[in-house]
């Protein structure tokens, strides 16, 4: 048997080229006004800001550690924005555009990565999950939530509730993915696996993740998959609306991976000039989401100068805000651990907190006493 199929070279959903040429794809249409246009570019703009930001913060002592977005703003913008109000996302933990456009403050994100908050934000306001460290495992609670909401009667038509979930390349070597996936599949849940495949899971390159392209997996679980250009912002939109209303509509899960590159470090603790050529990252910036979108809005009368200078100067407030406010951030109360832990009350919980609040006290009073 011929092992050609794990070598053909697969197909790249891409709506919008690496010099700003817009293409179309029969299977993917995607009609956008200038205006919203328009707004795709700012919100790539202020992500990747708030990102660089943040790399700047935690070199300066500020945050405990920060994982870097950039480079892959347009798949995570792009598939955010086909989000409707009553979907669910469930991030990793470098989904910063994709809190973005849910409507999380940065403010919330730097104060986990500052280690002032466990996770600020409410998950059901903004229909977004918590970040999620332990690699992969946020499948499977996307999965189990899916299974919820089709159990709950919210899919079967256009105004249905989808779920979906991110995680990277690294990821689907995890039992947990795959066990989201089988899960998916024999409960025809309704949830979007979105891989974004930058290439490196920390030191790792992709072909010792899988011989075969990762969206292939889902074909062996029995259900579709298909390869996007997660440097495209449109062909990110179009691509997961339409697996989106696959998902509403009861049809199932589908599995994108989003062909994207990690352009900095894993986190601001890694060094990926230890593990990669200079080569490599030259060949990715030419690839570039804000430069091929902000090419087409030039080149197609979608934007003027004025337009792209007010959103440069936005970026700056918002680069000023983001630093003024982490430095801000207070000290979160030492009993404030055990707030929200039952949803009731809980004696054992209620026993263990006054002990801890007489041990704090102990240091109140020594020295009180020692300055007698």
């Amino acid at each position: 048997m011929s092992d050609n199929t794990a070598h053909d070279e697969p197909e790249l959903v891409q709506l919008l080229t690496p010099e700003g040429e817009l293409r179309h794809h029969p299977d993917y249409p995607l009609d956008l006004g200038a205006e919203e246009v328009r707004g795709l570019y700012r919100d790539l703009v202020l992500v990747r800001r708030v990102d660089t930001e943040a790399v700047a913060l935690q070199r300066q002592g500020e945050l405990g550690l920060w994982a870097s977005l950039l480079g892959q703003e347009a798949a995570q913008i792009g598939s955010a924005r086909a989000l409707r109000p009553q979907d669910m996302a469930f991030p990793s933990y470098r989904e910063h555009g994709v809190a973005w456009v849910r409507g999380v403050d940065p403010r919330e994100l730097l104060g986990m990565f500052r280690g002032v908050t466990n996770g600020g934000w409410d998950p059901a306001e903004h229909g977004l999950h918590l970040y999620t460290i332990v690699i992969g495992s946020q499948t499977l609670h996307a999965t189990g939530y899916a299974m919820g909401v089709q159990r709950d009667g919210a899919t079967g038509g256009d105004d249905g509730t989808a779920v979906i979930v991110y995680f990277g390349d690294g990821a689907t070597s995890q039992g947990d993915t795959n066990e989201a996936f089988n899960f998916a599949a024999v409960n025809n849940a309704p949830v979007v696996f979105f891989c974004q495949n930058n290439q490196w899971a920390i030191s790792e390159p992709l072909e010792r993740q899988s011989r075969v392209p990762l969206y292939r997996r889902a074909a062996g679980f029995g259900f579709p998959g298909v390869r996007v250009d997660g440097n495209d912002v449109f062909a990110s939109l179009a691509v997961t609306r339409r697996a989106l209303q696959h998902a509403r509509e009861g049809q199932g899960p589908m599995l994108i991976e989003a062909f994207t590159y990690r352009m900095g470090a894993h986190t601001t603790n890694d060094d990926p000039t230890r593990y990669r050529v200079a080569a490599e990252l030259e060949e990715w910036k030419r690839k570039d989401p804000i430069l091929r979108l902000r090419a087409y809005m030039a080149a197609n009368g979608v934007a003027d100068d004025d337009f792209f200078a007010a959103v440069d100067a936005e970026a700056d407030k918002l680069g000023e805000r983001v630093r003024i406010e982490c430095r801000a951030l207070p000290d979160p109360d030492p009993l404030d651990i055990f707030h929200e832990v039952y949803a009731e009350p809980h004696a054992q919980l209620d026993l263990q907190r006054a002990e801890f609040a007489d041990y704090l006290a102990s240091f109140e009073d020594a020295g009180a006493e020692g300055g007698r």
